[in-house]
């Protein structure tokens, strides 16, 4: 059976994580898959919008993290997985579910994916997007805001009262797990070219 590359990606809150993975897929089309360790948040029954609003959703808590681990040894198998797909818009996960088909590259992304040890073991390659503070939140207001429904002030207080505490507590100290830490994740064109390099020597 063909081995198959997992590929860790991790960063704070719009650090440029999607932009890297965008890039390398572009590199590598059908041959890379990716999962997001926000497609596992946990759902939460019998809990009001306003209630679920109030979670601290940057806890390592609030992801089921060991159903993620299940899906990735399955994709490391080469089996099919059928992952949760989680709506923003209301804090909760849905019922339906997404099929994710195995391939040569598995990319699983998050801000908290090097917190969990028996994750982190599943990596092949572990790479840190590193980007400034302010940028982070200029981001995450501007993708809040404008794809997941909220208002300006509910971003600004979840950011100030949770998002960056937790940052400091559980996302910055994972960073010394890294393999590579990448400045301005997909911006930066030689980390880049580096990075493509070594899967394709994986590959091989």
């Amino acid at each position: 059976m063909e081995k198959v590359i997992v590929i860790g990606i991790a960063g704070g809150t719009g650090s440029g994580k999607s932009t890297m993975i965008k890039k390398i897929k572009e590199e590598f089309g059908d041959d890379i898959t990716m999962i997001s360790h926000d497609f596992y948040y946990k759902r939460h029954v019998g809990l009001t919008y306003e209630e679920r609003s109030q979670l601290n959703y940057d806890h390592p808590d609030a992801f089921d993290t060991d159903l993620m681990i299940e899906h990735i040894k399955e994709l490391k198998e080469w089996k099919s997985i059928e992952r949760p797909v989680y709506d923003f818009t209301i804090h909760n996960r849905v019922d339906e579910t997404v099929v994710v088909k195995p391939a040569k590259v598995v990319i699983v992304e998050g801000i908290l994916i090097f917190e969990n040890k028996d994750l982190l073991d599943l990596f092949d390659i572990k790479v840190f997007i590193d980007t400034d503070a302010d940028v982070r939140i200029i981001r995450r207001i501007l993708r809040d805001v404008n794809e997941r429904g909220r208002t300006l002030d509910s971003v600004v207080t979840q950011y100030l009262t949770t998002v960056k505490l937790m940052h400091e507590q559980f996302v910055e100290p994972s960073k010394k797990q890294a393999d590579i830490i990448v400045p301005e994740g997909g911006f930066n064109v030689v980390a880049l070219e580096m990075l493509n390099q070594r899967i394709y020597s994986l590959l091989k």
